[in-house]
């Protein structure tokens, strides 16, 4: 490899560090991820992916702290640190699925509501929720997922879609980029409140029916879509102190 290949690569996992920082900083200040749950990133080209350690607050994620981790659980790189207890949920979902190149697992607690109500689906209730046509499962393990085994069911229970709920935990969700993920968690959370609202208010959900969710799919510009939601959080997150004006700039450079 070249030095100038060297250094292209280390910029593009710098930049992979840093996205999934600010992903997890600015879940926590829109309250989808407090002292609990972790963003991880695939490393392009190995069995691995970067993660957060596990004491350090999600509100101040240094990409410069992160550790990498193979899907065994094993540290490649920051062995001075420890690695989040549930490190099985991104292992195992990175080897069953190679199309996920973000994993995020947090604690939203309205989606968890929806897996301690008898007869109540968490359904596609608003446009963007067209994200989950295909389906929201629910892993029914309420315990921390720490083993491979419970890694393998959650995967398996997750399956081809992109999120699932975990039963009286949290949820788990995936994408194709930490910016991606963050987009799709800010619009699962507002689909989870509108459906809680129509419950509330005493009302049936009518959730999209099918021919309204292909024709939602149809007309989707998801990266388009990304692109537009991750500068509005960048800019938002930089007024508010969250991130720095040299991460917003060379996010959007």
């Amino acid at each position: 490899m070249t030095a100038a290949s060297t250094n292209g690569l280390s910029n593009s996992l710098a930049k992979l560090r840093r996205e999934a920082a600010i992903t997890s900083r600015i879940l926590v200040m829109e309250g989808l991820l407090d002292y609990s749950g972790h963003v991880s990133v695939r490393v392009p080209g190995k069995d691995a992916y970067y993660i957060q350690p596990s004491t350090d607050p999600r509100s101040d994620v240094d990409p410069d702290r992160m550790i990498m981790v193979d899907f065994d659980g094993n540290i490649l790189e920051g062995a001075e640190r420890r690695p989040p207890f549930e490190i099985p949920i991104h292992g195992e979902i990175y080897r069953a699925r190679p199309d996920v190149q973000s994993v995020l697992h947090c604690h939203m607690e309205l989606a968890i509501w929806f897996t301690m109500m008898e007869g109540v689906q968490l359904v596609p209730m608003r446009s963007r929720a067209a994200r989950w046509v295909s389906g929201i499962p629910t892993s029914n393990d309420p315990t921390h997922i720490k083993t491979k085994e419970q890694g393998e069911i959650l995967a398996r229970d997750l399956g081809p879609h992109h999120a699932a709920l975990m039963r009286a935990h949290g949820v788990v969700m995936v994408a194709e980029s930490a910016p991606a993920l963050l987009v799709d968690a800010v619009h699962f959370d507002e689909n989870a409140k509108a459906q809680m609202q129509v419950l509330q208010a005493g009302q049936k959900p009518v959730p999209l029916s099918r021919q309204e969710l292909d024709l939602l799919e149809k007309s989707e510009m998801r990266e388009f879509h990304v692109g537009k939601l991750w500068n509005y959080y960048l800019r938002k997150a930089e007024k508010a102190g969250v991130i720095s004006s040299e991460w917003a700039k060379e996010e959007q450079a």
